[in-house]
C-alpha cells in the first residue's frame, strides 16, 4: 500500500512540475516568429557616438531585422531569416562584419562566420576568409551543399567560388576610418582593444531555431586567429528542445567555456530560464573571470534575453504583431 501511494506521489509531482515548468515559460504565449539580432558589445558609450552616427546605427538594425521580418512572414525559414538579417550588417561599414572588419596585425581582413538550424542541428562555418563578400552565405553554403561543418581560409574560398558566390578584393572591406585607426596604432600597438561582431537569432512559425554569427574578429589579431565566432558551441547555437545564442566578446574566453552550447545546457538540463542562464554567464561567470562580452539568446516559447557586461552592446528585437525595439547603450534597460 505504501509502495502504491509513493507512486501516485511522485506522479503527481514530476505532473504538476512539469505544469508549472509550461507555465513559467509561457509555451501558450509563443508569437508566430520571433527576431534578435546584435551589432557587437564593448566601450559603446553615449558620449563617444555622434547623434548622426547613433541614428545611421539603430536604423541599420532595424533595417536587418526588417529583413529577416520579410522572410519570416511570407512562411519562411528560420535559417533564411538569418541569412538576411546579417547580409544586411555585413554589407555596412557601421559594424565589425564584412565591409568595416577590423585590420589583423599585417592590415587585411579575415572573417569568420557561422550559421546554425535548430530542428536538425546542422551547420555551417568559415574562418580566416579574406574575399567572400557575405562570409554568412559562404557559412550556410557549407551547411547545405557540403557534408563538413566549417572550412578554413583558401579551402573556404575555394569551395565557397565552386559554388557560384561573389568574390571581391580584400580592399572592398577596409573602410577609411579602419584603416586610420590601423595606421595610428601599428607598428606600436601590441594589444588587439577591439573585438565585435554581428549576430542574429530566429523564431520562425514552424517552430524552429537558427542562429548566425559573423565577424570580422580582434583589430591587430596575429596571422591565422580564429574566434569563437565560426565554433559551434562557442559563438553559435540553436538547438529547437531549448535556444538560439549568438555571442560577441572575447573569443577565446567564449570557446575555452563553449558559451552558446552552456546556455543549451543550463536551459535543457536545469529548465533555467533565458534570463538565469545568460545573467550566469554573462553577468556572475565572466565577470569573476574578467571577460568582456554579451549574447543574444531566443527560446522555443520565444523569450528573449540579451545580457552583456561592457559599457553597451548594439542590439534589437522583434515578435510578431509588436514593434521593433533597439538599443546601444548599458544605461539602457540590459538584458532586452
Amino acid at each position: 500500500m505504501r509502495k502504491i501511494y509513493f507512486i501516485i506521489s511522485l506522479f503527481i509531482m514530476f505532473a504538476f512540475s512539469g505544469c508549472y515548468y509550461g507555465s513559467l515559460s509561457g509555451e501558450g504565449d509563443r508569437p508566430d516568429y520571433a527576431v534578435a539580432i546584435h551589432g557587437g558589445a564593448g566601450a559603446i558609450k553615449k558620449e563617444n557616438i555622434s547623434s548622426e552616427k547613433e541614428k545611421a546605427i539603430k536604423a541599420k538594425l532595424n533595417e536587418a531585422m526588417n529583413e529577416a521580418e520579410k522572410v519570416l512572414k511570407d512562411d519562411g525559414k528560420a535559417v533564411d531569416a538569418v541569412e538576411a538579417a546579417i547580409h544586411v550588417l555585413e554589407k555596412s561599414p557601421l559594424f565589425n562584419a564584412g565591409k568595416g572588419s577590423v585590420l589583423t596585425a599585417d592590415g587585411e581582413v579575415e572573417m569568420d562566420a557561422s550559421i546554425m538550424r535548430g530542428e536538425d542541428k546542422n551547420a555551417g562555418a568559415v574562418a580566416g576568409v579574406r574575399n567572400i563578400k557575405s562570409p554568412i552565405s559562404a557559412a550556410k553554403k557549407v551547411m547545405n551543399e557540403s557534408k563538413h561543418v566549417m572550412f578554413a581560409r583558401k579551402g573556404a574560398e575555394k569551395f565557397a567560388f565552386e559554388q557560384g558566390m561573389d568574390s571581391v578584393p580584400n580592399e572592398y572591406f577596409i573602410t577609411q576610418e579602419r584603416w586610420k585607426r590601423y595606421k595610428k596604432k601599428h607598428p606600436e600597438a601590441k594589444e588587439p582593444d577591439k573585438f565585435g561582431t554581428v549576430g542574429c537569432v530566429v523564431l520562425d512559425k514552424e517552430g524552429n531555431l537558427a542562429a548566425g554569427t559573423s565577424t570580422g574578429g580582434m583589430s591587430e589579431k596575429k596571422y591565422g586567429r580564429v574566434g569563437d565566432s565560426p565554433i559551434i558551441g562557442a559563438g553559435t547555437y540553436a538547438h529547437n528542445e531549448t535556444v538560439a545564442v549568438s555571442a560577441t566578446g572575447h573569443g577565446e574566453y567564449f570557446i575555452r567555456h563553449a558559451v552558446a552550447h552552456d546556455i543549451h545546457a543550463l536551459v535543457k538540463y536545469k529548465n533555467w530560464t533565458v534570463e538565469r542562464a545568460g545573467d550566469h554567464v554573462i553577468n556572475k561567470k565572466f565577470v569573476y573571470y574578467d571577460v568582456n562580452g554579451g549574447l543574444i539568446i531566443l527560446d522555443k516559447f520565444g523569450h528573449i534575453h540579451q545580457p552583456f557586461n561592457t559599457p553597451g552592446m548594439y542590439r534589437g528585437y522583434l515578435k510578431a504583431g509588436e514593434e521593433p525595439v533597439v538599443k546601444l547603450y548599458g544605461e539602457e534597460e540590459k538584458g532586452k
